[in-house]
């Protein structure tokens, strides 16, 4: 049976079908105006008349090609296309007949328009019956062979839902029993579309206890509406597992492939509305420029490199040590972007040489920091990388940047560097301090690969700070992803922990404003919303997945990671904040150190880093970033000591 669904008739047979149909209802209709009289008809010219509505009826259905259509697809459209065939050999028929075979060999026994009025209705007719019937039959099958199948709820109730009606019954093989559509609009709810009802959105508790709804179909451009989002997270919360399409436009040849229809994902939920960027000011301050994105293979690097290029630069470096990530960038960039000019540069940002030779042969305009060790736990175990890259490597990209006279250096910070609690955010805040301390110097002596340069300080160095990114390499959402696949336990720190969430695209984007609007020396934080709790985050990724949280998945708590804090922070108490003409936009007053002072611990610290004494370097960070206190950290006994 199975081979029978995935097989369809070969096109010279549903040819075939469609003339034998066709010559038998002009036959027919030549005999009802002849009164079924059949040896005046056989003494007629009746076999020249058939025969000629034949060959006419064959060349105009193959040049209309409605042979060519699957038949369990068929659609109005189909339908429309049998009636113009019908019309249009019916039209040509006529012609020839009153014009040419009538007049030439005097044939004119009967009434050939009526026959072929008669013989229209006919024979489109049971052209139609003919593909429904075999659409109804296989649909009826494929259900019997399905088994149980998924009661559905269809968001919206326009053009558009109808279609996408239309597109589940068909392709969905009966696997889907369409209950309905459901609606915020009143004027629409309680009435019959397509024989199906309409139901308003209130009811949703009311329809899930009487009909057990099983999925809810939403178009995927219809997300951003927030009481959309709300809507859903009722149904989440009922056991309806909520799956989205693309736009009708982007359906594979006119219809919706199963493939095509994805699970609801957290970001949809946490996403918020679309951030307005200034484009045309990013625009004039990128194109044609030369831009540089340190760590551009990863999660942030990859999504600056994606809409810098949008902007048309000169040319796109894109710098980091990951060889196969960088590899799949570059593929991914070929594709999207095949015009632009992207150099791939694998290099270590704590190896000076090498980072002086790629400024050196690129000669970069802006530069996009993006390159950090970021995972709190591993940096807790191993603070020297952590100083040897956050710090030094930020330390030798902002010096080349002032050796080559860059136009601005961007650096990617976290919240974590806030009020930090572990290795790794505090690694972030003396970057932070460094880079602020190199703005309003009016010369300095940079030393490149051992070439000193000296020069008027003209770069313009900026700071962005943000909270965690949904999706991100190595972070929670991933992890949820693949302990849910794995059939749990899903696995939270700690029952009241709660994290900043921001979606890749929107950080770039706040990124790439900050970036314009900077003037140099600025920290710019961004408005990461409302903190999320995670125990709350891991309940909805398992509703998601049509699973219920502690009955088919276990949650389980952990306790507090080495160095990591229940709430993250975005500003120091101490600190205020400046709004900018963007409403997600501010800037962060923070304490501003001496360069003299900065470069003295620094180089002091990196003295203690190269000896691999950890407790001395950590001793150090904490006299540099005296509000860093560590928490669930075997270095808490350094801060006893220094109060004391």
């Amino acid at each position: 049976m199975k081979i029978l669904l995935n097989k369809s008739l070969p096109k010279w047979i549903v040819l075939l079908i469609d003339q034998l149909i066709m010559s038998w209802s002009f036959a027919l209709s030549f005999f009802v105006i002849k009164q079924f009289e059949f040896e005046e008809i056989m003494r007629g010219h009746f076999l020249i008349y058939v025969g000629l509505f034949g060959l006419v009826s064959l060349i105009t259905f193959y040049n209309m090609r409605v042979h060519t259509g699957l038949i369990r697809y068929s659609s109005i459209y189909d339908i429309y296309r049998i009636f113009s065939a019908v019309f249009v050999a019916s039209l040509i028929y006529g012609a020839l007949i009153g014009l040419w075979i009538a007049p030439m060999y005097g044939i004119d026994s009967v009434n050939i328009y009526l026959v072929l009025l008669i013989s229209f209705f006919i024979s489109s007719t049971l052209l139609t019956v003919v593909r429904m019937g075999a659409k109804a039959l296989f649909i009826f099958i494929k259900r019997s062979n399905v088994g149980e199948r998924e009661r559905v709820l269809i968001y919206g109730a326009n053009g558009f839902s109808i279609i996408l009606k239309q597109a589940l019954e068909a392709g969905g093989m009966g696997k889907f029993d369409i209950s309905g559509f459901i609606d915020d609009n009143p004027s629409k709810t309680n009435k019959d579309i397509h024989q199906k009802r309409v139901y308003h959105t209130s009811a949703i508790t009311k329809l899930q206890r009487k009909q057990q709804i099983d999925k809810l179909v939403v178009f995927s451009e219809d997300l951003k509406a927030d009481n959309l989002k709300l809507f859903i997270e009722t149904c989440v919360e009922l056991g309806i597992k909520v799956q989205t399409v693309p736009p009708t436009e982007q359906w594979m040849s006119g219809q919706l492939s199963l493939n095509q229809m994805k699970d609801l994902k957290i970001e949809d939920l946490l996403q918020r509305p679309p951030i307005v960027i200034e484009n045309g000011r990013i625009s004039s301050d990128l194109r044609g420029k030369r831009v540089l994105v340190t760590g551009g293979a990863g999660s942030i690097g990859s999504e600056i490199v994606r809409q810098v290029l949008s902007y048309k630069p000169e040319i796109v470096i894109v710098c980091d040590q990951a060889e196969s990530p960088l590899h799949e960038l570059q593929l991914e960039m070929e594709e999207q972007f095949p015009e632009a000019k992207i150099a791939l540069y694998i290099g270590d940002i704590t190896n000076s040489t090498r980072m002086y030779s790629m400024f050196k042969e690129y000669q970069p305009d802006i530069v996009y920091h993006a390159a950090a060790y970021k995972h709190v736990p591993m940096m807790e175990n191993n603070p020297c990388e952590a100083i040897l890259t956050n710090v030094l490597g930020t330390k030798n990209l902002a010096d080349l940047s002032m050796a080559f006279e860059v136009e601005k250096f961007v650096m990617i910070s976290t919240d974590k560097a806030v009020n930090p609690t572990n290795i790794m955010g505090t690694s972030k805040r003396i970057a932070e301090i460094y880079i602020q301390s190199l703005n309003g110097l009016n010369q300095k002596k940079v030393n490149g690969n051992s070439h000193p340069y000296t020069q008027p300080i003209q770069t313009k160095f900026i700071t962005t700070r943000f909270g965690n990114v949904l999706g991100s390499n190595g972070s929670v959402i991933p992890r949820f992803r693949q302990q849910i696949e794995k059939g749990g336990p899903l696995t939270v720190t700690h029952p009241d922990i709660t994290r900043y969430f921001m979606t890749i695209p929107e950080a770039v984007q706040l990124v790439l404003e900050a970036g314009t609007m900077g003037r140099g020396g600025e920290i710019f934080i961004f408005d990461m919303g409302e903190p999320v709790k995670i125990v709350d985050l891991a309940k909805k990724m398992i509703r998601l997945a049509g699973l219920l949280p502690d009955v088919d998945i276990p949650i389980s708590f952990t306790g507090l990671r080495p160095g990591e804090k229940l709430y993250e922070e975005l500003l120091n108490e101490e600190e205020q904040t400046i709004p900018t003409h963007h409403s997600k936009i501010k800037i962060s007053k923070v304490r501003v150190y001496k360069y003299d002072d900065v470069v003295s611990d620094i180089d002091e610290l990196m003295m203690l880093n190269k000896n691999k004494d950890e407790r001395q370097v950590v001793r150090k960070m904490k006299q540099i970033v005296p509000e860093y206190i560590s928490k669930n950290s075997r270095f808490e006994e350094l801060d006893l000591q220094l109060n004391n």
